[in-house]
């Protein structure tokens, strides 16, 4: 029985996704295998996933990190929300803000309510009643679990962060928990002829690395789970359109504001990711529309600081691996698939794949059915972050450009198609068991992007005109209150 018993497990590159696996792995799985990464100095990760969703809050509480020294070593900042500029159209914005909005009654979601007041007559802003989005413009933060007095909910938050820091914070913590590096560029992958597994790694050394399980944290490259395995790309830019970015870091912009900037251009969107020691920017784009040069320029028009470093194109096809395991192989990180970082997913991404690892990690042996699971949940969980990022390009009125011309006709996946209507007619959304986004974070984008619903839930007539208005005032003034009493962020992040 013990013949099979997987004991050694070898990721192979570092970076965010590697050292992210290794990390997590050692910590849960550390006194049960051996872990070793292989990577090389030679070979630069992408390192543009600075920005993060609130779920990384539960796995740097997983490692013990402490939030402080995190901050500091990774020059962290924190993050209320994603400012949409100009994405319905230009000139207007609207922000997707963590947490909740409002105060839900049973069976029956807020923006019902507001949607009500919107049909008669009413102008208040869905936001007005956001606490995120309210801290968020005001630059206001302190971990807030509950506005004080009541049972609404406080700030929910996520990180900015310098990835190659993070990285390295992360190869600190993993090394001194047990897992061995070692430097090297793969040479050869060889492969068992009988059941077609990875066998071992032959570095361009002469070291062969050995092991009975494999994770591909090669970013782009996909050296395991694609160029040894030939697992297959299901690729999806006949709906998202981009497949360029570029990069560049310049100097930082005072105040340092928590939350991150997505500004739509003619033929792309540029980020805007404020650290402490500098802003992460970028733009993505569609080659089909901008060159390479064309795109720079806008990108280098559009800086708030001196760029620190010479700008880097990334070439990419969004999409997703067919299968995410195969055979003694799992892929992680941006070998998987590659979807834009407009809502900040592809950190995420690294996390859930690592813990649904360790959760269907096998014992005595791979099993089909296991691996069938693991393939099962990757791919429910790309489709629905997939269809979320869609849903902003499809639902926009420029008018400025082919290009959001073509977003706007483009035909959409029908469970995407299927979830705007039923908005759209009712004012009801409803999260699918699997997917990464709440039904506010649908309801904020929808409403942003135009979606604003014909109708309501029967029970926001429960309240009378005058009733709605003071629950409206209420909640403004407590809002607006606990804002003021936060300390600014920056103040934050000096504590």
């Amino acid at each position: 029985m013990n013949n099979n018993t997987i004991k050694n497990v070898i990721i192979l590159g570092g970076g965010t996704a590697g050292w992210m696996t290794a990390s997590l792995m050692i910590k849960v799985l550390g006194k049960n295998i051996g872990i070793t990464l292989v990577e090389s100095d030679k070979i630069g990760t992408v390192g543009v996933g600075e920005a993060t969703i609130p779920p990384i809050i539960n796995f740097n509480q997983a490692l013990g990190l402490d939030e402080k020294e995190f901050l500091r070593e990774t020059k962290g900042t924190i993050k209320l929300g994603i400012q949409f500029e100009n994405w319905f159209r230009q000139g207007q914005s609207y922000m997707h803000a963590f947490g909740t909005i409002g105060k839900n009654f049973p069976f029956c979601d807020f923006h019902h309510f507001w949607v009500r007041d919107r049909l008669k007559g009413g102008d208040t802003d869905y936001w007005d009643f956001s606490l995120n989005y309210q801290a968020a413009i005001n630059n206001k933060f302190a971990p807030l679990p509950q506005i004080k007095g009541t049972n609404l909910q406080g700030l929910s938050y996520a990180y900015h962060f310098d990835a190659g820091l993070y990285a390295q914070y992360l190869r600190k913590y993993s090394e001194s928990k047990g897992v061995k590096r070692v430097e090297g560029t793969v040479k050869e992958v060889k492969l068992c002829p009988d059941s077609g597994e990875v066998q071992e790694l032959l570095l361009e050394s002469g070291k062969v690395i050995n092991g009975d399980l494999f994770v591909d944290c090669t970013g782009l490259a996909a050296l395991l789970i694609e160029k040894a395995l030939g697992t297959g790309f299901e690729d999806w830019s006949h709906w998202l359109p981009c497949d360029r970015a570029i990069a560049v870091p310049s100097t930082g912009s005072k105040p340092i504001v928590p939350y991150t900037r997505s500004i739509a251009h003619e033929c792309g969107w540029q980020w805007r990711i404020p650290l402490q020691h500098r802003t992460g920017n970028g733009i993505v784009y569609s080659s089909r529309h901008w060159t390479d040069e064309q795109a720079q320029g806008v990108l280098m028009n559009n800086l708030d600081g001196e760029a620190l470093a010479e700008p880097r194109v990334i070439r990419f096809r969004t999409g997703r691996r067919r299968k995410q395991w195969h055979k003694n192989v799992v892929s992680i990180g941006l070998s998987s698939g590659f979807l834009e970082p407009l809502e900040s997913t592809s950190i995420h991404l690294i996390q859930s794949a690592a813990t649904r690892l360790i959760k269907s990690f096998p014992h005595q042996g791979i099993k089909p059915e296991e691996v069938a699971e693991f393939n099962r949940q990757s791919q429910v969980e790309f489709e629905r972050i997939r269809d979320f990022i869609i849903l902003h390009y499809k639902a926009n009125q420029r008018r400025d450009s082919d290009f959001w011309r073509e977003c706007e006709n483009r035909d959409v996946p029908e469970t995407l198609q299927r979830k705007m209507e039923l908005f759209r007619r009712t004012g009801k959304v409803f999260r699918d068991y699997d997917d990464l986004f709440t039904e506010v974070a649908w309801q904020q984008v929808l409403i942003g992007q135009g979606v604003v619903p014909e109708d309501y839930h029967t029970i926001a007539d429960g309240l009378s005109d005058a009733q709605l208005a003071d629950l409206f005032k209420s909640l403004k003034t407590l809002i607006d209150g606990t804002v003021k009493g936060l300390p600014e962020h920056e103040q934050f992040l000096k504590m």
